[in-house]
């Protein structure tokens, strides 16, 4: 089941709210000593969290099917960048991962329970089977907070994103599990920010016709600009417009580039782009065109996942009236972080 994006918290209804975890979504399916660990594109991912898997045998029923989230968390925070190396195709660096930096599980919601198939169940009821399954579960298997108090949810939307929460989910009472379809809600941080455009991919099959996502960067403390990410929700014309706005920068834009030494060292490695072809990447074509870092354009983000944007960042308007000197780390808002043990009552 997904969710769509609100502005802010319900005012009227009745609604229960919980946090939004920042990790990879999953669901569970145990029968028996058959345990399926799946991701939401269907695939196993038992192999890259053996550690999850004895806790579930220990903590979950003999048939159920949970929905929740696999998560990192690491000095009082969760930690994105640790969860993606666990997807790694050696065992023996899982297996090292998986005691340097073990997962947990956050429970959210309860789809089957036994023979019974709750999807249908109202959501409130569904909860409340959960909270009784997982009444004295223990580490790495957790029960997400959740609560029907506006107030306490702003407050976890307030101060909780240290801890690398994304922000707050939206459910219904009465509502039913709808697989595929978009029934819950979400409301997460948006800010702004100064960037320098200093280069540009291309749109998917339009080559030389469409630009399909800007590069952004900001200057650190060293007067270093550094990569820090991409926009690209553009309409199909604008990428067409932005092109012909773009090309002037075109000219001369790898003469003193900040990035130039990148098309050499790809070029020798044959790959084109920052941090060239991952497996994240899904063979997706990375290369770049540099332009003069002369553009400064206003980008609304989520937040920082280190020294980059967690997620894409969507354009806002061009900043004719800053420099590209102004656009610097410092200009980001710091959340400070606050400790995972806040967020779970005690013994979860």
């Amino acid at each position: 089941m997904l969710a769509k994006r609100l502005d802010e918290l319900p005012h009227d209804g009745t609604w229960f709210f919980e946090p939004k975890w920042d990790g990879f979504r999953a669901l569970i399916f145990r029968d028996e000593d058959e345990i399926l660990i799946q991701s939401r594109d269907e695939k196993s991912l038992n192999r890259y969290f053996p550690e999850l898997i004895e806790p579930i045998l220990q903590q979950l029923p003999e048939r159920c099917v949970v929905d929740g989230e696999v998560v990192i968390a690491s000095n009082g925070a969760l930690d994105f960048d640790a969860l993606q190396l666990r997807i790694h195709p050696a065992a023996s660096r899982v297996k090292l991962l998986a005691k340097q930096t073990p997962a947990s599980f956050v429970c959210f919601d309860l789809l089957c329970e036994g023979e019974h198939d709750l999807c249908h169940e109202a959501f409130d009821r569904r909860r409340a089977r959960l909270e009784k399954l997982l009444l004295s579960a223990a580490p790495p298997l957790h029960l997400t907070p959740a609560t029907r108090d506006r107030a306490v949810a702003f407050d976890w939307f307030r101060r909780f994103e240290g801890a690398g929460l994304d922000g707050v989910m939206v459910k219904s009472l009465d509502g039913s599990y709808e697989p595929g379809k978009r029934v819950m809600f979400k409301v997460k941080h948006e800010r702004d920010c100064d960037c320098v455009v200093a280069g540009f991919r291309w749109y998917k099959d339009a080559e030389g016709e469409a630009v399909g996502s800007l590069l952004l960067g900001l200057f650190d403390e060293s007067g270093t600009l550094q990569h820090v990410g991409v926009c690209a929700s553009f309409t199909k014309d604008k990428r067409r417009e932005l092109l012909q706005f773009l090309t002037p920068y075109r000219k001369n834009a790898l003469a003193h580039h900040p990035w130039a030494s990148w098309a050499d060292d790809e070029a020798a490695a044959g790959s084109r782009m920052p941090g060239g072809q991952s497996r994240w990447s899904q063979g997706k074509d990375l290369s770049w065109e540099p332009l003069r870092p002369e553009l400064v354009v206003e980008v609304a983000y989520e937040h920082m996942q280190g020294r980059r944007f967690r997620h894409m960042a969507h354009f806002r308007r061009w900043r004719t009236d800053k420099q590209p000197d102004d656009c610097t780390y410092a200009q980001l808002e710091v959340i400070v972080p606050h400790e995972l043990e806040q967020i779970f009552s005690s013994g979860r």
